[in-house]
């Protein structure tokens, strides 16, 4: 039995297959970690889609930026970006079922046994892992409310506020918890972010760094798993974060590692 968690897969779905190959995943054995943006951009988002709803319980998935993007325009409030591919999902036949799925998926996953959080672009430093667990369910009593998401949706999109505060209400709060998980890369001591910026983490804008190196944060002693930040190809010389995304859908690698054995797999894309 082995708990394997990989990156932003995108659709990618013939390294994906590979990439299970390799590791000689056993779905009856075995448990996935998908660290989101399972959709966008790659070749084949639907069956990717299919394998991991499949799997039910043996896959773990968190919600990335794409796969908001893929459901918000699902529910009619953001058109589609000229390189999107996500036109195999949407007319598909059973369109409806992988959505409902798909909304039905967390910001983050934490594991006790293994004492292992998972997130798609990071936690920030001023969180503990109590603290990012309760903001993360803020959001998806929203989100997988079919009342609710039209609005959620309709008001995801934008960089402010730029910084947690307790204090933030309705939209604003639900927002910038969003960004944290989704969208983060750089942020200062205190949390702000700086959304702007996506290349190596060494040219990071005057104030801010990597959000996992900043000394000391509150999620210190938990493991982290993230995808999201393609640049850093796989290392952020923060022995408790593992770097998942090494851009397998702009050519690079898809990447798994095993929670167990603490090794990394890969595959070209």
């Amino acid at each position: 039995m082995a708990t394997y968690a990989i990156g932003d897969i995108q659709g990618c779905y013939s390294a994906f297959q590979a990439l299970l190959t390799q590791i000689q995943f056993d779905p009856n054995q075995d448990t996935l970690w998908i660290a989101g943006d399972l959709v966008n951009r790659g070749e084949n988002n639907v069956d990717t889609l299919r394998f991991i709803k499949q799997l039910g319980p043996r896959a773990k998935v968190v919600l990335g930026n794409h796969d908001l993007h893929l459901l918000a325009h699902a529910y009619g409030v953001r058109p589609l970006h000229p390189s999107d591919t996500l036109q195999d999902v949407l007319t598909a036949p059973d369109k409806d079922s992988l959505l409902n799925w798909l909304q039905q998926q967390p910001l983050m996953h934490y594991d006790a046994t293994h004492n292992v959080a998972m997130t798609h672009a990071g936690i920030p430093p001023t969180w503990s892992i109590k603290k990012a667990i309760k903001r993360a369910h803020e959001v998806e009593m929203v989100l997988r409310d079919s009342t609710l998401a039209p609005n959620f949706f309709f008001n995801m999109y934008g960089n402010q506020p730029d910084t947690w505060d307790k204090t933030l209400t309705g939209t604003d709060r639900l927002r910038v918890i969003t960004n944290y998980f989704t969208r983060m890369r750089f942020c200062d001591a205190h949390g702000k972010l700086e959304l702007a910026t996506k290349n190596n983490p060494n040219n990071a804008p005057a104030g801010f760094a990597p959000w996992f190196s900043h000394p000391t944060p509150k999620w210190q002693g938990t493991k982290l798993v993230f995808g999201h930040w393609a640049a850093l190809e796989g290392t952020t010389h923060t022995p408790n974060c593992i770097a998942l995304d090494t851009g397998c859908v702009w050519g690079g690698r898809l990447t798994a590692y095993c929670l167990e054995s603490q090794k990394k797999y890969s595959v070209k894309a």
